[in-house]
């Protein structure tokens, strides 16, 4: 999907309540049987509005358990760096020949939100930020994992440095291939949440979502958004792409 040469332009999500909208096939093979969701319903299988509310309920469940779980100083395993594979698997829902192609002398990120100072950031700005590195696994929904070496700036360094409202709930992110995710302060504020600039000491490219995409090693891939042109602070729940389409938002410990 080709980059949209238009100046993007921030709309922060209205309020929303964690919704679940999927096929109920997808429901039963996460181990729910039909006899367990007639129990729960205490109806006939076939009342949807009835199964859509024990979805709702189920995926706020998910959330709730998996916030409680998340802590701020608890670290993901890291590797040697021998361990990191060069070749990294490739993965979206397009072909690597549709992906966006970012010029970085026409890139801005976008800020918005609740942050003081929202003048957009050039690539030489970001990639003049601090960096560290970290060799860690990604673990993707689809059942496969891989460990690479990542390289950026803390998150956490980025939104310091531009007045973020660290005591804010959400942080969230707009993308060049029409994805958006969002995630919970906390794990913004993690040690190993980076904006991760390149992969395996090169420059990131264009498939893996140059200029830079969010690495996040606590939560599923599907949570590391990649051609990240904007990126916002807000308080009301912003939704994601897959959390909206019924997958569980937090998705992480």
């Amino acid at each position: 999907m080709p980059v949209n040469d238009k100046k993007p332009k921030i709309i922060l999500p209205p309020a929303k309540k964690f919704t679940v909208d999927v096929d109920r096939r997808k429901f039963l093979g996460t181990g729910m049987s039909l006899g367990a969701l007639t129990l729960l319903t205490g109806c006939d299988i076939s009342d949807s509005d009835t199964v859509q509310k024990v979805f709702a309920v189920v995926s706020r469940w998910n959330n709730f358990v998996q916030e409680a779980l998340f802590s701020g100083t608890r670290l993901a395993p890291e590797y040697p760096e021998s361990m990191a594979v060069k070749n990294f698997r490739y993965n979206a829902w397009y072909h690597p020949y549709d992906a966006p192609v970012i010029k970085a002398a026409d890139y801005k990120l976008e800020l918005a939100g609740l942050i003081n100072n929202k003048t957009a950031w050039t690539v030489p700005q970001l990639y003049a930020l601090p960096q560290k590195s970290q060799v860690t696994r990604h673990v993707c929904v689809e059942g496969w994992s891989m460990i690479g070496k990542w390289t950026g700036t803390p998150l956490r360094t980025f939104l310091e440095r531009v007045g973020a409202d660290l005591t804010a709930k959400y942080v969230g992110f707009v993308c060049a291939d029409g994805y958006y995710e969002s995630i919970d302060m906390p794990t913004a504020l993690h040690p190993q949440t980076i904006m991760a600039f390149q992969l395996s000491d090169q420059i990131l490219p264009t498939e893996y979502g140059f200029p830079f995409k969010i690495r996040i090693p606590t939560k599923l891939g599907f949570k590391n958004p990649k051609y990240v042109t904007a990126l916002y602070v807000t308080n009301r729940y912003p939704g994601s792409f897959w959390a909206d389409r019924g997958y569980n938002w937090f998705s992480g410990v």
